[in-house]
């Protein structure tokens, strides 16, 4: 492929700024398994995309592509219309990819600032001093930016805080090479209500500062929630691309399910798939 896939331009309006991210015909396979197969997808800036599909349709190992920890066999690539290469964690970390995994992979033992900078301290001068003092300002500041009031003192042990506060740190942490893609794997799984509601609410934030969020959950009700479009997989390929202001539950159902559009298969808000 010698050319972009190219920006979208209705008639008589402004073009479409390039995708933060374009994938063509991405393809994995382990072993005799076809995990992904040919799948296509678009990102853009401000653009909330939520990535559904069944058990073993390939969500994961769609968002591990991206991020470069399991990078695809096939397929392109593209980033404001130039092809890159997604092959590692750091690749993908200097296009401005950042993931956050189901397992959040926080230290119970430490402190928020710690979790925030483990790995990426900031120095004060000297051989082994950090900068406790511009740590915990920058963590106040990423939590700000997120909306996230319920963590009294980023003093406190992870050890300590809810499920909801647990993502919210993991999320923050994300933020701190100020990247333009966010990657988030099931972010709601298990959380009570009062969290989920937070947690989109962190998601739509995320969108409004201009990024782009790719969201896998089961639940439909939150993705409708907060996404702009819907991809469905199944069986590792792309089965559809909805935007969520014209589509219906049931389409996306159907499409997740392979089932026709119009069956019976209608899930209620209270239903995960």
């Amino acid at each position: 492929m010698s050319q972009s896939p190219g920006p979208v331009e209705a008639s008589g309006a402004e073009p479409l700024a390039e995708p933060l991210l374009a994938l063509k015909g991405y393809s994995k396979s382990f072993g005799a398994v076809d995990a992904l197969k040919e799948v296509d997808l678009e990102l853009r800036g401000g653009e909330v995309i939520g990535l559904v599909g069944d058990n073993g349709a390939g969500k994961s190992t769609l968002i591990k592509a991206i991020a470069g920890v399991q990078p695809a066999d096939r397929g392109e690539a593209w980033s404001d219309g130039r092809r890159v290469r997604l092959g590692s964690p750091q690749e993908a970390t200097s296009l401005g990819i950042a993931t956050v995994y189901q397992d959040l992979a926080l230290c119970e033992n430490l402190d928020v600032v710690a979790n925030l900078f483990l790995g990426q301290e900031l120095g004060n001068g000297g051989p082994g001093v950090l900068d406790e003092t511009a740590m915990e300002r920058r963590s106040m500041e990423l939590l700000g930016l997120l909306g996230v009031t319920t963590i009294r003192t980023v003093r406190t042990d992870v050890e300590r805080l809810s499920g909801g506060q647990r993502q919210a740190v993991a999320i923050a942490r994300s933020l701190l090479g100020e990247p333009r893609i966010v990657l988030l794997d099931e972010p709601t799984a298990a959380l009570g209500v009062i969290q989920t509601r937070q947690i989109l609410a962190m998601i739509k934030r995320l969108r409004e500062r201009g990024l782009g969020v790719i969201v896998i959950s089961h639940n439909l009700a939150d993705v409708f929630a907060v996404a702009d479009r819907v991809a469905v997989l199944r069986l590792g390929r792309t089965a559809g691309d909805f935007e969520v202001g014209s589509a219906s539950q049931e389409e996306i159902v159907a499409a997740i399910t392979g089932a026709e559009f119009g069956s019976d298969a209608r899930p209620t808000e209270e239903t995960p798939l």
